[in-house]
């Protein structure tokens, strides 16, 4: 059964795939991978891969749900019948099965530390935040409770659908959390040796750039746009044919790289005047967040407003990464989201019990010297998002008549046929092209076939 449900408008409908997009891949991952990847040439990097790579694939995404108007799996089965390529669908949506099994976990974390904000329990003066964080997240039953609160809010909000659940949460949120980062970003610029941090994150140093870090910008772009999971397939397959697709990507690509910008500028001034690592890991933004905010007037109330912006801007994540889920089940029986919602939720949160115990009782297991909760996210950002981009690229440019992708990107826009067929030609030969290259080159055998010649 098809879809009838849609956004009410198109800036409901960038504000929530904008939303999707950001929250926690923006916001949190991309600090610390930046701090452990080399900084500014890794960032440079990050914004290459998502001008060049993700902006086509965003692009390629709403072709194939806006033209089809079906979710993920259904999307690919009507574009080319009787064949196997609606298994791109699936592999998308086991993508944010597990992927949304270890982002609830962070979900969690957030969840905890703004209720300890409530009762004014993060910033005392003399405490070491990295030891409040690593005994936070050692607590088993905290942090299970935690994530199975977070995925409760999200069941909730799915249940109720597009209009009255997922778009009208974004509408409000995502505007207060860039008015919350420019606070943040005043202050930490202010601190002793600000610049230090400033020049680490943008003056870029290629020294420091190794092949796997070139696997970690694209898959952080990828992660950061959703990308390569079919996400933006479902979003895209609820979008009035009246509008443009270019304008939208062009603004969720934009917002999202502003964000990441942000981000960035807000933490590493911080890190460097306070004397941190920037290599912390994963528990970077929870160290430094109680740290500058511990410097600013009133710091306590700006603390707990940004983590319950924080904790919303990875709710609108979290929303999307179920959706696509709920979506490729229910197929348009609205009847059945509110039962599905709760059920999937609840398979995600014991699948994702193990990665919230990475960091305490399951500490000691490790997958190719990575705990559960890095080798899932290992996994997804750079194995399963870059296999599914490659796949939607080749699906895109050779299996969808070409005049139906140009009828759909050059609708109500006044682009012509050179940019469509310059987007054509990065979608069939480079983004293919550049993640074979890229495998080749993390697993050694491109420096054989080098030798070789």
């Amino acid at each position: 059964m098809q879809k009838t449900e849609q956004w009410s408008s198109k800036i409901g409908f960038i504000l929530s795939a904008a939303g999707s997009a950001i929250g926690v891949g923006a916001i949190w991952k991309l600090p610390y991978v930046t701090g452990i990847s080399g900084g500014g040439a890794f960032f440079l990097l990050f914004i290459a891969f998502s001008l060049f790579i993700g902006f086509p694939l965003l692009l390629a995404e709403f072709v194939i749900g806006r033209s089809t108007q079906k979710e993920a799996i259904s999307a690919y089965r009507s574009l080319v019948p009787n064949t196997n390529w609606h298994w791109i669908g699936k592999l998308g949506v086991f993508t944010c099965f597990l992927l949304l099994s270890f982002y609830s976990v962070i979900g969690g974390w957030i969840v905890i530390y703004f209720a300890k904000g409530m009762f004014g329990g993060i910033i005392s003066e003399g405490v070491d935040y990295g030891s409040v964080f690593g005994a936070t997240i050692g607590n088993p039953l905290l942090v299970i409770g935690a994530q199975l609160g977070f995925l409760v809010i999200t069941v909730l909000v799915v249940a109720k659908g597009i209009q009255n659940g997922i778009e009208k949460v974004s509408k409000i949120l995502m505007p207060a959390l860039f008015i919350l980062f420019l606070v943040l970003i005043i202050r930490s610029l202010t601190l002793d040796n600000a610049m230090e941090g400033v020049k680490f994150f943008l003056a870029p140093d290629f020294s420091n750039i190794t092949s796997e870090s070139v696997l970690f910008a694209m898959g952080q772009a990828f992660f950061s746009l959703s990308v390569g999971v079919s996400v933006m397939v479902t979003y895209s397959s609820y979008l009035s044919k009246k509008e443009s697709l270019i304008q939208p990507a062009i603004s969720i690509v934009s917002l999202n790289l502003l964000i990441a910008l942000l981000a960035g500028l807000a933490i590493f001034p911080a890190v460097f005047s306070l004397g941190l690592e920037p290599a912390e890991g994963p528990g970077l933004l929870f160290v430094v967040l109680p740290a500058v905010f511990d410097q600013i007037l009133f710091g306590e109330f700006f603390l707990l407003g940004f983590l319950a912006l924080f904790l919303f801007a990875t709710l609108t994540s979290a929303f999307s990464m179920l959706e696509i889920i709920v979506a490729a089940i229910v197929k348009g029986n609205e009847e059945k989201r509110t039962k599905y919602a709760f059920i999937i939720g609840g398979l995600i949160f014991a699948v994702g019990v193990p990665s919230a115990l990475s960091y305490s009782v399951l500490g000691d297991v490790l997958i190719f010297s990575k705990n559960i909760f890095d080798s899932a996210d290992y996994l997804v950002s750079n194995i399963l998002m870059p296999l599914g981009v490659f796949l939607i690229s080749i699906f895109v440019s050779h299996k969808i008549k070409k005049s139906t992708l140009r009828e759909e990107i050059l609708r109500h826009s006044r682009l012509g046929a050179t940019a469509f067929n310059v987007w054509f030609f990065i979608m069939k030969y480079v983004i293919p092209l550049v993640i074979i290259i890229v495998f080749l080159d993390i697993t050694g055998i491109l420096d054989k076939v080098v030798e070789l010649f």
